[in-house]
């Protein structure tokens, strides 16, 4: 007999009660008042504070945004970093609050941070391509880093989609400025993406008409298009949600996240016809056919370190889409690293902080001199 119910019984004429059952319902009680009033206050809430790291915009062009992030330690490496995010993402994923910033982590590490950040393209952006991100902002934003570090060589760091765009700048480049090439969750064979390849099928999807039609492609449909991996992904986040209401950290970790995803960036109707046709419908990049400028990717001139971070649980970017970078890649000094995770938990939450920050941290270390 337990201790609860031992006092219970030692006390003649009260009925036996299990004191450890009265305290988890005493709590359940408390949490589902809890939950009520949160509930009423998220509604009025304003939306949650992200990208704190202090920083000053270098340039801003239509959808392009360069900024440098104000340095922290006494003594900083002498090689830049300069982060390329996918055009579909705002950075600030990597710069959530204190304690969740990989920005932040690598500025106490003596990294001097550059970052290129995406805004909502307008109509006169339509028709831009994956040659202009290539050809024109990545080269436009790497010149002015260098002018602004007094630094030649740069560290590239591209996450997604900007790692994909960083690759192939890499490749058309292999001579430099660039250093060092670490991508996160970079996709190569789209063969692989099995459920894109099916939604952008041409017997079922007519892309020129849709492209012509909506010249910009809304947030929503990109959304929608991300959603449909896994239908069920914000009903079940909501659930948690309500489940930890209670739980005042949970709530703000949970609606930074939330922010994040909504506020999905719309895309050129250029660059979605572009990535729909030639990659998605083509496997251009993988089959080494894709031309940018008129010149062929081939993945094998990047000769330069190369670091991949690759989540194991990728639902958007899987592994096996993945692993052709550095199998590809021309470089003596690559390695892959494949961290438990997925797509965004593996640069952001308390598993980055624990895997990939500090992997990241080490290999960079040795390079940035």
């Amino acid at each position: 007999m337990s201790a609860e119910r031992t006092a219970a019984a030692a006390t003649p004429g009260l009925p036996m009660v299990d004191l450890a059952l009265t305290e988890r319902l005493r709590q359940e009680v408390e949490r589902a008042v809890q939950r009520t009033f949160k509930s009423l206050e998220l509604m009025a809430a304003p939306p949650p504070e992200v990208g704190g790291s202090p920083k000053r915009v270098l340039h801003r062009r239509g959808t392009l945004e360069l900024v440098h992030y104000q340095p922290v330690a006494s003594e900083v490496y002498r090689v830049p970093l300069l982060f390329v995010m996918a055009p579909t993402n705002k950075a600030y994923i990597l710069d959530l609050a204190p304690g969740q910033s990989l920005v932040g982590f690598l500025l106490e590490r003596g990294y001097d941070v550059y970052l290129i950040d995406w805004n909502a393209p307008g109509h006169d952006e339509r028709h831009l391509k994956i040659d202009d991100y290539v050809l024109d902002f990545i080269p436009d934003c790497i010149r002015r880093v260098q002018a602004d570090s007094g630094e030649d060589e740069l560290t590239l760091v591209g996450y997604c989609a900007g790692g994909m765009l960083s690759a192939i700048y890499q490749a058309l480049h292999p001579k430099g400025p660039v250093k060092n090439l670490v991508c996160f969750t970079t996709p190569v064979d789209f063969s692989r993406m099995t459920l894109f390849r099916s939604m952008s099928d041409e017997r079922s999807f007519d892309l020129d008409r849709f492209v012509e039609q909506v010249g910009v492609v809304p947030a929503e449909i990109v959304m929608s298009g991300f959603d449909a991996l896994r239908p069920a992904s914000r009903a079940a986040g909501q659930m948690r949600l309500w489940d930890n209401l209670w739980n005042d950290e949970f709530v703000k970790g949970f609606r930074r996240m939330e922010r994040w995803g909504n506020e999905t960036l719309p895309l050129p109707g250029g660059y979605f016809r572009q990535t729909t046709r030639e990659l998605l419908r083509e496997n251009a990049l993988h089959k080494g056919t894709l031309k940018i400028g008129g010149r062929v990717v081939d993945l094998s001139r990047i000769r330069v370190p190369l670091l991949h971070f690759i989540a194991q649980y990728d639902h958007i970017v899987p592994p096996e889409c993945a692993h052709p970078l550095v199998q590809r890649a021309g470089s003596r000094d690559k390695q892959e690293v494949v961290l438990p995770g997925g797509h965004v938990s593996i640069a952001a939450g308390a598993n980055a902080v624990r895997r990939m920050w500090p992997a990241l941290d080490e290999w960079l270390e040795g390079r940035s001199l």
